[in-house]
């Protein structure tokens, strides 16, 4: 193996540098709509009662449209016609289907059990109620952290295998596939992990909760995908359409932290280190995952352009659905839903962190010469 340098459009290496203000500065956002919404809920203690007089079956309907909002720019923007493609080159896919369904979860409870509910149980004591049982907030924040390990990425996973020079065609199959498995293994695998750890949820409860956030934005960007591309055309649905579009799922997510945040400003302001005890197992697991799948992608010897998005999508999480799963289980004033929103808080920057060990370790892959004009050349290394 030698390394060549291959001519490269100085233009395509620049691929990272178009994130909007939205996206570049998600986290910003993030901190700013936390510090809005506990703002809100110490001087207008009153919203929360006014949110309730909205509300069917427990749902809030405020809440519920901004989730809806948050989950369908994502969906329309698949292509699941392409999952075909994955017939070619299974081993991504494969690698990505058993780090998701088979390790992550797990690995999950695992960390989640042993820093929140052994080594810094003295200081989650506290308790509340959710679904009219009392629990510890300890199990009420591993109930979270379980709700993301069990969400694989769908959406932001697109911008970190663009940023990592991944493939993006393979990413958008692996996505895909990842959607569809999570339609039927999200809901029993959610089920019985919460149940394994005293939080028993209603079948319907949970199922109720997928199609609502899941089956409802999937179903609704499929056909207006569909009906877009057959009466404006690809050019008129990717110039126009998404470019309009693409701020809206992050706008809703940032609406409805701030209204996440208005109901717990309490808890947060008298123990603000909670913060700190949930982000500690979730930043391990974040890389764990990465690593694992980083690793058995080297030992398979797979092209760095699916081994990056591969290892990418297994260590990110779909915190929409979880934070929407969480609001409509556990309620807003819950510590699952806290936990899925610190979730957002360090995923956006250890995800760019990973995105850089990519960049930075890409030559001990074997490349994809398909894929040599994309890439930054100081990362290939292409056989003779």
């Amino acid at each position: 193996m030698s390394r060549s340098q291959p001519n490269v459009n100085p233009k395509a290496i620049q691929a990272g540098g178009n994130l909007n203000v939205f996206e570049k500065y998600l986290t910003i956002w993030v901190f700013i709509c936390i510090i809005l919404g506990i703002f809100l809920g110490r001087l207008f203690p009153e919203v929360a009662q006014t949110l309730d007089s909205f509300s069917i079956h427990n749902v809030s309907i405020p809440i519920a449209i901004c989730l809806f909002f948050m989950m369908y720019p994502i969906m329309v923007k698949i292509d699941f016609t392409q999952t075909v493609k994955a017939a070619k080159t299974p081993k991504p896919v494969l690698l990505t289907l058993a780090i998701n369904w088979l390790v992550k979860p797990f690995t999950m409870v695992a960390f989640a059990q042993f820093f929140l509910g052994n080594l810094f149980l003295p200081f989650l004591t506290q308790t509340e109620v959710i679904l009219g049982k009392t629990v510890t907030l300890s199990n009420s924040y591993i109930a979270g952290a379980i709700l993301l390990g069990i969400a694989p990425c769908t959406a932001m996973v697109l911008m970190w295998g663009y940023l990592s020079y991944g493939n993006q065609g393979h990413t958008l199959v692996m996505v895909a596939i990842n959607s569809l498995a999570m339609l039927f293994l999200y809901a029993p695998l959610g089920k019985w992990l919460l149940a394994a750890n005293n939080l028993e949820i209603p079948w319907q409860t949970i199922l109720f909760s997928v199609l609502i956030y899941v089956v409802l934005p999937l179903t609704v960007g499929m056909y207006s995908r569909y009906w877009i591309l057959k009466n404006k055309g690809k050019r008129w649905f990717e110039k126009q359409f998404l470019h309009y579009l693409s701020p809206v799922a992050i706008g809703a997510m940032l609406v409805t932290l701030v209204l996440l945040f208005a109901f717990k400003g309490n808890l947060i302001v008298n123990n603000p280190w909670h913060i700190l005890l949930i982000a500690i197992p979730l930043f391990i697991q974040t890389n764990f995952i990465f690593f694992i799948t980083y690793i058995i992608g080297l030992k398979l010897n797979l092209y760095y352009e699916d081994v990056a998005p591969a290892s990418l999508i297994g260590a990110s999480n779909h915190f929409e659905v979880a934070i929407a799963t969480a609001v409509m289980l556990f309620g807003l004033n819950s510590g699952a839903a806290l936990t899925t929103v610190v979730g957002v808080l360090i995923e956006v920057p250890v995800m760019l962190m990973l995105v850089e060990f990519c960049k930075k370790t890409a030559f001990w892959f074997p490349r994809d010469p398909e894929k040599a004009t994309l890439l930054d050349p100081r990362c290939l290394k292409i056989s003779k």
